[in-house]
């Protein structure tokens, strides 16, 4: 068990490291409210991803007890998953050239509130959180496993990881500001990625079960 868990952070960290709307809203927050605005944008997001996790949770203890085909097809679902992200990311690398949410803007400061709901709306209302536990934790899941209980180890490793990132995201972006959006970085960050991710998912889908 211990390395899957390894094996999942690993590859939980890459995932998260994918550019997103979470990231480019954090980053917002950042530029334009300060840092510790942004956290509290970071902890709106946060929630939103444990509303995902623990729905998914219930849905993944759920299928993967009463159906070993179903247990196989999420197998799959999540190698397909993973070689999806890491095509969009080359593809996203391709058009880096446009400019990104982290341009700064002129408008006042967001209360505290209305930057944790923007901070929960943006993820809880992203159906791709859900589709990363419902696809991709269960290749982390071996028959015989606690499948309830290794879920939620692995669902609060993602947040921890999310939590590390998008504070330190949101305090870069404050103290680099646009130099974020240049099309050099993020094309870069987005091919290392991508690269990663399709490997991770091709491997995934020769493994057999």
């Amino acid at each position: 068990m211990l390395g899957q868990i390894a094996a999942f952070t690993v590859a939980a960290t890459l995932v998260t490291l994918v550019p997103g709307p979470d990231m480019a809203l954090v980053a917002r927050r950042a530029i334009t409210d300060g840092w510790r605005r942004a956290n509290v944008t970071s902890a709106g997001v946060l929630t939103g991803l444990l509303v995902h996790a623990t729905a998914s949770a219930i849905g993944i203890s759920a299928i993967l007890v009463r159906s070993a085909t179903a247990f196989t097809a999420l197998k799959i679902a999540g190698a397909c998953y993973l070689v999806v992200l890491g095509v969009l990311s080359f593809r996203a690398a391709g058009g880096a050239s446009h400019p990104t949410a982290v341009s700064p803007a002129c408008t006042q400061p967001r209360s505290w509130r209305t930057s944790y709901v923007q901070g929960f709306l943006n993820n809880v209302l992203n159906p791709k959180p859900a589709l990363f536990y419902l696809a991709f934790v269960p290749q982390f899941i071996e028959p015989g496993d606690p499948v309830f209980l290794l879920t939620g180890i692995l669902v609060a490793i993602h947040i921890a990881i999310g939590v590390v990132w998008l504070v330190t995201w949101g305090w870069l972006a404050r103290r680099t500001g646009a130099a974020l959006a240049r099309p050099r970085w993020r094309a870069a960050l987005e091919r290392i990625t991508g690269s990663v991710l399709v490997a991770l998912g091709l491997r995934l889908a020769s493994t057999s079960r």
